[in-house]
């Protein structure tokens, strides 16, 4: 496995991430500002909103499990071709980045993960 094509796939798999969670969260304010009718809500923990927290957080839950899923099974890739590379300075320095940049994708999951939790508590309150 190649340093270019791991550093495209956490490069676009936080992308997606990113930009998902960017949606999400601009989509969720939207809806919890308006009722069905399309008129403001006065309630402050209307159930339109309360339902819309739940989908989104099952959403963003379901992604970054895929991401994380993703960048585990690049590390699982890295070691067995570090420990298959038999000496070849080569192959060993690919591992060594394969699972530099998979443990950056997981890094990078996680922190996305707490950041998005975070954001959808603030706007679930209001």
């Amino acid at each position: 496995m190649s340093k270019n094509i791991v550093k495209k796939t956490v490069g676009v798999a936080s992308a997606i991430t990113g930009g998902a969670a960017l949606w999400l969260t601009n989509a969720a304010t939207a809806f919890a500002a308006t009722d069905i009718t399309g008129g403001a809500t006065a309630a402050k923990g209307s159930s339109a909103a309360s339902d819309l927290n739940n989908v989104l957080s099952t959403v963003v839950n379901i992604l970054f499990f895929v991401i994380g899923a993703a960048a585990v099974l690049f590390l699982i890739i890295g070691g067995l071709s570090y420990i298959t590379s038999q000496g070849d300075s080569k192959k060993v320095e690919s591992a060594k980045n394969t699972i530099l940049y998979a443990v950056i994708g997981i890094v990078v999951a996680i922190m996305s993960y707490a950041l998005v939790n975070y954001v959808i508590t603030q706007f679930a309150g209001k």
